[in-house]
């Protein structure tokens, strides 16, 4: 029984004759075009870089810690973006970025929605009549501030707490816990004896809020304001400590770290 023949296959190509594709002129600006574009709708529609400038969200975010946020999440969703990109509503416990009249963006968590009753005792916040477990908040030595620990308070003792929000919150009082009205949310700093938050200046409605942090694209170390530092002497060091700090300048450990 005779066997088919078998058809040769070719030699391989020298290296030598091997030729890469270079893009043309054209074609290499169409591709720059085209990523040029991407990027501007990334930026414009859904994402969007900033800086974390105080210590009010430690230890989730430090100072020093550059974000990406999700500006499209939490927009209210069009013909075309509730096909194409993900919404959903505020939640509690997200981080929001919201806009305020001083400074005009502050990034805090959410610890009460719409309809809820809420109240803090020792620092520690209940709602619904339930102690929230966060596992996120920082409890900073600080001294004991009675408006700031044990909330809502009864007396208007703090000078640092908007009037009006003062006048406010006394009609919202039910039983000793606070009510939070309807498109309302009050937010709070992880960092919760060193944040100026819906304690001292009142709720966020949801128009206010704008974005959520999504991830920690770089993080330059620097020092907060909170932290115990130690002094400073005039010792000559070695290049090993000059290393030393060319590698401890950003924190690199927390480089694309997801915020939550």
């Amino acid at each position: 029984m005779s066997t088919p023949a078998q058809e040769p296959v070719p030699p391989a190509r020298p290296l030598s004759q091997l030729r890469l594709h270079l893009p043309t002129v054209p074609e290499a600006f169409a591709s720059l075009l085209r990523t040029v574009v991407a990027a501007l709708f990334l930026l414009t529609f859904v994402l969007q870089p900033y800086l974390i400038p105080s210590e009010s969200m430690e230890h989730t975010l430090l100072v020093g810690d550059f974000l990406l946020v999700n500006k499209q999440l939490y927009a209210r969703p069009g013909v075309l973006s509730r096909w194409l990109l993900p919404y959903r509503d505020v939640e509690r416990g997200d981080i929001v970025v919201f806009h305020h009249p001083q400074p005009p963006l502050l990034v805090k968590r959410v610890v009460g929605i719409p309809g809820d009753r809420l109240r803090i005792d020792d620092g520690r916040v209940s709602v619904n009549g339930v102690p929230l477990d966060e596992p996120y908040a920082a409890f900073e030595p600080a001294a004991f501030n009675p408006f700031r620990d044990d909330f809502p308070a009864r007396v208007y003792t703090d000078p640092e707490v908007d009037p009006a929000w003062w006048k406010q919150m006394q009609s919202l009082v039910r039983n000793g816990e606070l009510v939070v009205p309807e498109g309302q949310y009050f937010v709070l700093g992880d960092n919760r004896n060193h944040s100026k938050d819906s304690r001292f200046w009142g709720f966020v409605s949801r128009q206010q809020i704008v974005a959520r942090p999504l991830v920690i694209y770089f993080s330059v170390t620097r020092p907060s304001t909170t932290d115990v530092e130690q002094a400073m002497d005039d010792r000559l060091g070695h290049d090993r400590e000059l290393s030393a700090r060319l590698i401890g300048f950003a924190r690199w450990k927390r480089i694309f770290h997801v915020v939550h």
